[in-house]
């Protein structure tokens, strides 16, 4: 059983179409890395995903929950990293996280011992008392994706998730992905940084003006634009789209 079926998603915004026709599907622990230029549709893709956008047509499951039907049921299955750092303002690091713990349900000891272990894996631990408004944007995505990680989520959105890290913290996070496929669940992460996606997918889909172009294992991309297996992905994204 898949853990995500993205089935003939279509979405519009008035006349621009953002999504047509995309058909993915995420099995268990898999990396599912969706590769694309900007405006290609990822980002509303993955907050469709989510929850935050109804699409025009089509159906997304989670663990075969349909996202709009039941959207309580599919929520708490999913750790969402968007872009953009979300912040409480007011609210402290701590405060944030134990508030996004609290809201998955989770007891004060798990809060407790999943925030002191993950502060400590991001080199964090001491700034967790200071107010999230004080971070820099950096620190507010080191958050973004602890608050994601915390309550241990079957499926893992991820749009964009590099942007603005330091490359220790970068290191990090990729790592991080690649445990959370292995021992907890499976990931969707969107991003147009193709060395990232190169570094950790064990699928790829390749996106262009809403539309789904290519998917499949890396080795199969290559295979699909005709390029030896040491092409890179860039050479794989270029033949494809070109």
């Amino acid at each position: 059983m898949s853990i995500l079926e993205i089935s003939h998603l279509s979405k519009k915004f008035g006349m621009v179409q953002a999504l047509d026709d995309v058909s993915i599907s995420v099995a268990p622990k898999e990396i599912h890395i969706v590769i694309g230029p900007n405006g290609s549709g990822k980002t509303t893709m993955i907050k469709t995903v989510a929850g935050l956008i109804r699409p025009t047509n089509g159906v997304v499951t989670v663990e075969e929950d349909d996202v709009t039907k039941k959207p309580v049921e599919t929520k708490s299955k999913i750790g969402y990293i968007p872009d953009e750092p979300s912040i409480w303002s007011g609210m402290t690091g701590a405060e944030f996280l134990h508030f996004t713990g609290a809201l998955f349900g989770l007891d004060e000891k798990s809060r407790v011992d999943g925030i002191r272990d993950l502060l400590g894996l991001f080199h964090l631990s001491g700034i967790e008392n200071s107010y999230f408004d004080d971070y820099s944007r950096g620190n507010k995505q080191k958050f973004s994706i602890m608050a994601a990680l915390l309550h241990k989520p079957k499926l893992l959105l991820v749009d964009e998730p590099i942007v603005g890290l330091d490359p220790e913290s970068a290191t990090i996070a990729k790592e991080q992905f690649r445990k959370f496929a292995e021992q907890v669940g499976s990931i969707l992460l969107a991003t147009h940084t193709l060395p990232v996606a190169e570094a950790i997918a064990t699928r790829v889909s390749v996106m262009k003006y809403g539309t789904l172009i290519s998917t499949g294992s890396p080795a199969e991309l290559k295979n699909n634009a005709k390029l030896p297996a040491s092409a890179t992905l860039e050479e794989v994204y270029t033949a494809l789209t070109s």
